[in-house]
């Protein structure tokens, strides 16, 4: 794709990189046939394709985003497909990232839109007010129908309608603390304990402790650790995202150089996405652009990680059929695809993989509260081909995909890791 910045423009390190990554697109059109968005709705600027046209204009010709940009780019979910099938090596996540910080820096969104989304970044990021919010969904679950009434207010009814009925109690494991390897430590990690998910499932966090430290690895949950910012991050709030990387850069490198780590665990793909990428988001921070490659090099999903071990012989034999479903953040995000199905495989599951499955749920972090009636079509449809496999339970490596699907689907929807903790002779998940 041509561009024609001037070198004025290509002074600013970020319109610099978003102008290599559009003279890498050649318009074939193949992302098209793989976003969720483009599938569902039909529109070309609902594709990766139209919204890079979009973001080109925008940003060559140096203007404020406007309605139609912020429209279209407020509907893409950030899954990533379009990255695993573009053949020129088009670093969309990129692109889409800037064009979401210059939107937040030059439109100003109506009132009950930015009120939503600045109560979503105050709120989900932070356990405790994550916690207390869940609780107060109960008062309100009774007026979501009325919510939904008004377009405004649509992404506060599906707040309500995503909130569990019953808030789990907080895991000791959420706690800094250090869980000592049984017998020979083989391996030293860091865990992420997360925002959401340490309030929606602790349990997905127990059973990685419970499952690595029977497996040899000592595993500590930092002192300092917060959201992987990746909530802010997609929100094109790019500071505060900056600012919990920073925290987390400093926490995870306080272990490196305190007892050394052989990998940061992450259990919840997106977060996965985002630390990975800690790396590039702060290349431009000379105070921590070296510690957060670090970092980013150090983190492994908790299968990635697995899949690195020598897993000795099952403790029990499920005999159960699972549908993997494979979040975008992990297939998409991270290129991590055959070692989830793998281990479970040898767990002695039989793993059955749903159709479409490259296709997005429709979670996509704050998507299905902020874009619902999409978010809902592509639920549909993803619970559709998961029930046709006839597969007894659902697996899957994100909370948000946990979340989305247990709200439509018959089946039990669990984490991953909780299965190969159980075949390993760790607790049955609940609900199984």
């Amino acid at each position: 794709m041509q561009t024609t910045f001037t070198a004025e423009q290509l002074a600013d390190p970020h319109v610099e990189e978003s102008e290599k990554i559009l003279r890498k697109c050649v318009h074939c059109g193949f992302c098209t046939a793989t976003c969720p968005t483009y599938v569902t709705l039909g529109n070309e600027l609902d594709s990766p394709r139209g919204r890079i046209y979009l973001i080109k204009d925008m940003l060559e010709n140096g203007r404020p985003a406007d309605e139609q940009i912020v429209t279209h780019i407020d509907r893409c979910l950030s899954c990533l497909s379009c990255m695993t099938t573009c053949p020129s090596g088009v670093n969309y996540m990129h692109l889409v990232d800037h064009a979401r910080a210059h939107i937040e820096q030059t439109y100003k969104r109506p009132f009950a839109d930015r009120a939503i989304r600045s109560l979503l970044a105050a709120v989900l990021p932070y356990p405790a007010r994550f916690r207390a919010a869940l609780m107060l969904a109960k008062i309100g679950r009774p007026f979501a129908g009325l919510f939904e009434a008004l377009p405004a207010l649509k992404p506060l009814s599906a707040m309500l309608k995503l909130a569990p009925g019953s808030v789990p109690r907080r895991s000791k494991n959420s706690a800094p603390g250090l869980h000592k390897a049984a017998g020979t430590r083989k391996k030293r990690v860091a865990l992420l304990t997360g925002c959401a998910q340490a309030v929606l499932d602790p349990g997905i966090n127990d059973a990685t402790i419970s499952l690595l430290t029977r497996l040899g690895v000592e595993v500590v949950v930092p002192k300092g650790e917060t959201c992987c910012g990746s909530l802010v991050h997609h929100m094109g709030r790019e500071e505060a995202a900056l600012v919990s990387a920073r925290q987390n850069v400093d926490a995870w490198t306080a272990e490196i150089e305190n007892g050394g780590l052989d990998a940061v665990i992450i259990t919840a793909s997106g977060c996965g996405t985002t630390i990975k990428d800690y790396g590039f988001m702060l290349r431009l921070d000379a105070a921590y652009a070296q510690k957060a490659a670090r970092v980013s090099a150090l983190a492994k999903d908790v299968t990635e990680f697995l899949a690195t071990l020598d897993m000795p012989e099952p403790t029990v034999k499920p005999e159960l059929t699972v549908a993997y479903h494979s979040a975008c953040s992990m297939q998409h995000g991270q290129k991590i695809t055959r070692q989830p199905k793998d281990l479970l495989a040898k767990a002695g599951f039989t793993v059955k993989e749903p159709r479409e499955g490259h296709l997005c749920c429709g979670s996509a972090g704050t998507y299905n509260i902020m874009q619902p009636e999409i978010s809902a079509k592509l639920r549909d449809r993803k619970v559709k081909n998961i029930e046709a496999t006839g597969a007894a339970l659902v697996a899957t490596g994100n909370i948000g995909c946990i979340t989305q699907i247990a709200s439509a689907a018959k089946l039990p929807v669990v984490h991953t890791v909780e299965l190969l903790d159980w075949a390993y002779g760790g607790k049955k998940p609940a609900g199984i």
